[in-house]
């Protein structure tokens, strides 16, 4: 881990496109603004990590949702071969 000193408006960067500015210090409380492109995702870590926990959860879900959608198509696939297969019997 970096650690670094900063006082009031002074700020941090964080690649070419993040910028970490102290806004104030109050007490033990410090107050950031954070600069960053819409597509990268600036969370509090409590938030984060509910984040996370939901999609923790929600994978086992998708998992078998998906599970169940490839068992489906193989069973289309296999049904079309086994028609594909008759239809040249019967040709024969």
């Amino acid at each position: 881990m970096l650690v670094l000193s900063r006082q009031k408006d002074e700020s941090i960067m964080i690649g070419d496109d993040v910028e970490i500015t102290i806004v104030d210090v109050r007490g033990d409380k410090v107050r950031l603004g954070i600069t960053a492109p819409k597509e990268i995702p600036v969370h509090r870590m409590e938030v984060y990590e509910a984040i996370q926990r939901e999609k923790a959860e929600k994978q086992p879900q998708e998992r078998e949702k998906n599970e169940k959608s490839e068992k489906s198509e193989k069973q289309a696939q296999e049904r079309e071969k086994n028609e594909k297969s008759e239809k040249q019997a019967e040709a024969k």
